[in-house]
């Protein structure tokens, strides 16, 4: 999904994409209703919806998301504005339980009969819904294709989520929050052809008991500065919930459990922290 074709709008970037939207949507708005009457419900690109426009996401980028997420049939998928149901119907194919939201009821019936069709409904689902009223909470991977501005209200929301949650968006960003990676397709795709993944991280920010030293932490979504007693931190990341970084020439790696982490450090030795 997709919003505002207009020709300042990130939709249309190339005059061929905005061309396409145009007469999409043209021909949207000439059809007559009877001509629809009696047929199955086929969708437009460009057709308008509560927050966006209908583009799909090319299968060779569907396909890249998932990869770049590492989905497994354990994790539980939930796509946000699932249109036709491709990414949903995808992940269900790879033994995933996939579901999708979207505002479009038609959308819905369509994606279920696409599911349907394919001989995965049992796995894949869809629920007519707005996206900012969603449940996310039980998702370990997250999937969109939103603008901007949207990844961006959500983007409280999803830093809430489990540390370790995936979210991986077609071409859009979520702000200052930086992918922790991306990586493009270049056959079978033309337009919003870039994957961007995620990773919620633990939050750590705060002061901690590291032994008899202090290790004082400053978080920005993954990335970590601060001290160890009077070093510098450098080098400070968080993926999910796993956390490194360097502090008097010690690379300190570990895990985090709630209000603890421990790991080894560089030289092998052992360390261990707890939340003040």
């Amino acid at each position: 999904m997709m919003a505002d074709p207009s020709p300042a709008s990130p939709l249309c970037r190339t005059r061929l994409a905005c061309v396409a939207v145009g007469m999409a949507l043209a021909a949207l708005a000439s059809a007559p209703a009877s001509a629809q009457e009696g047929k199955p419900y086929v969708p437009m690109v460009g057709q308008e919806g509560k927050d966006v426009v209908w583009v799909p996401t090319p299968q060779p980028v569907v396909d890249r998301m998932l990869d770049l997420a590492k989905v497994t049939p354990q994790d539980r998928l939930l796509d946000l504005g699932s249109g036709d149901g491709r990414t949903v119907i995808t992940a269900a194919r790879r033994g995933l339980r996939a579901q999708g939201i979207e505002y479009n009821p038609k959308m819905v019936e369509l994606a279920r009969r696409n599911a349907q069709e394919a001989g995965v409904a049992d796995r894949a689902t869809f629920i007519t819904g707005d996206l900012f009223k969603a449940n996310l909470t039980d998702a370990t991977v997250i999937t969109m294709f939103l603008l901007p501005s949207i990844n961006e209200q959500l983007r409280p929301r999803l830093l809430q989520l489990r540390p370790g949650t995936r979210i991986v968006s077609n071409s859009f960003g979520m702000g200052d929050w930086q992918p922790d990676q991306s990586t493009s397709v270049q056959g079978g795709c033309e337009h919003y052809c870039t994957a961007l993944l995620w990773i919620v991280p633990a939050r750590v920010g705060g002061n901690w008991r590291m032994g008899q030293q202090e290790l004082r932490l400053t978080q920005k979504y993954q990335m970590l500065s601060g001290t160890l007693d009077a070093a510098p931190i450098v080098n400070g990341r968080l993926d999910g919930r796993r956390i490194s970084f360097t502090a008097n020439g010690v690379r300190y790696s570990g895990t985090i459990e709630g209000t603890t982490m421990q790991g080894t450090t560089s030289g092998g030795a052992d360390w261990s922290a707890t939340k003040l």
